[in-house]
């Protein structure tokens, strides 16, 4: 099996996939139908309970 990736416009996706499930099941898979944007995060929030600075290791980096 090979496996290919696709960039299809919302215009074409449900045709797409339609033409995919009409190909025989046991010679392709649809893998994931996910849709990828290039986001920018502002800001992260980290679990950090439980973690113990210690001053003196940072302070030796």
């Amino acid at each position: 099996m090979h496996t290919l990736k696709l960039e299809v416009s919302d215009s074409l996706l449900t045709k797409v996939i339609a033409f995919i499930n009409t190909l025989p099941k046991s010679d392709v898979k649809l893998l994931s139908k996910q849709q990828t944007n290039n986001q920018i995060f502002k800001s992260v929030s980290i679990k950090t309970k439980g973690y113990k600075f210690n001053r003196d290791e940072a302070n030796a980096r």
